[in-house]
């Protein structure tokens, strides 16, 4: 081939590319005017008002259950603030809710009293606790468990000697939080108030 038809054809490639490098600009521009088009036409648009967070009173209870293993079924729950968290006896014998400060072993607010039940069929004992703001809190039965010291003076409860049922602390935690992982992890004995068979002194 002769270096003019070599040269005539390196200014055909070059004719080519260069047409096709300003077709693909101008399919780029184009594109991005429509995407300004697009985004200036959306912030015009009135925008949908966010939905409103439900109410506490809206939201169900989660429910902790005791029997005669004196015991707290669900030991460990979480709840959204304002959420109530409703301690159900399904024991003859009655329980206390005491909340304490693991650091200090102090009492806190939360305290309340849940007397036993004869049965299916008879009056259930309940008592409610509702929390406000996050956080999380810790409660044991005064009855059935006791505080002790323990490795850098925390404190936590322990079995109460001479009383039956499980070896371990009748204790729980609440975790009050806006988590769905952790509001997702309740038992699903959480949702109901009362299980069927687990009546027993």
């Amino acid at each position: 081939m002769s270096r003019i038809a070599v040269s005539e054809n390196r200014r055909h490639i070059t004719r080519i590319g260069l047409a096709a490098t300003l077709l693909m600009l101008a399919v780029l521009i184009g594109l991005n005017i429509t995407g300004v088009g697009c985004a200036k036409a959306q912030s015009a648009a009135p925008k949908k008002p966010a939905a409103a967070p439900a109410s506490a009173a809206a939201l169900p209870p989660v429910y902790v259950h005791m029997n005669g293993f004196n015991a707290f079924v669900e030991s460990v729950v979480a709840v959204q603030p304002g959420q109530p968290v409703i301690f159900v006896d399904e024991d003859t014998g009655a329980h206390t809710i005491q909340g304490y400060n693991p650091a200090t072993g102090k009492p806190t607010k939360l305290f309340g009293m849940v007397l036993g039940t004869k049965g299916p069929g008879h009056k259930i004992s309940t008592f409610k606790a509702v929390f406000k703001n996050p956080g999380v809190h810790y409660y044991y039965c005064t009855m059935h468990a006791m505080l002790e010291k323990v490795y850098h003076h925390s404190v936590q409860p322990a079995h109460r000697p001479m009383v039956h049922g499980f070896a371990g602390a009748m204790a729980g935690i609440v975790v009050v939080t806006r988590d769905p992982a952790l509001l997702a992890e309740n038992p699903t004995t959480c949702k109901e108030k009362i299980l069927s068979d687990y009546f027993g002194g």
